[in-house]
């Protein structure tokens, strides 16, 4: 958080607006899914697309989270069974 929160501040922005913007500079057919309570949050987050993060941005982001230190499923085994519907369905 403290590379995410030093890049932001640089750029008058937020650390969930140079995420935001970082997730935009993986290519063109990666697209960030905002979650947004309240339109203002929205607008917060829409901000994003406004931001220039520089090479060098995003060579602190990702050596400060390295790729490989982010593995494993978002739940346990258990609740992933119950999330596989298409597998279920296919007879798998």
């Amino acid at each position: 958080m403290d590379a995410l929160n030093a890049i932001a501040a640089s750029k008058n922005a937020t650390a969930p607006q140079v995420a935001i913007a970082w997730v935009m500079s993986r290519g063109a057919d990666i697209v960030p899914l905002i979650g947004a309570r309240r339109r203002k949050q929205l607008e917060e987050s829409l901000r994003a697309l406004d931001l220039n993060l520089t090479a060098e941005d995003l060579t602190r982001i990702e050596s400060t989270i390295p790729a490989d230190a982010v593995a494993g499923t978002r739940y346990s085994e258990d609740q992933m069974r119950h999330l596989d519907s298409e597998k279920r369905a296919a007879g798998n």
